[in-house]
């Protein structure tokens, strides 16, 4: 129900854009939280990894 909600709400800031340099904004904006969420997974991944292999 929210990633519903937030396409919405992108969709919708894109169309009120003043100029391109603000949907390119909104866009990267929007790709932060799950770049984020990538990088984390991938670190807990590897450190689990690694410790388990010191075991």
């Amino acid at each position: 129900m929210l990633v519903a909600l937030q396409q919405a709400n992108i969709a919708q800031k894109i169309k009120q854009a003043p100029d391109g340099d603000y949907q390119i904004g909104v866009l990267i904006g929007s790709f932060i939280p799950f770049v984020i969420l990538v990088v984390l997974a991938y670190w807990m991944y590897s450190h689990a990894k690694k410790r388990d292999q010191d075991l």
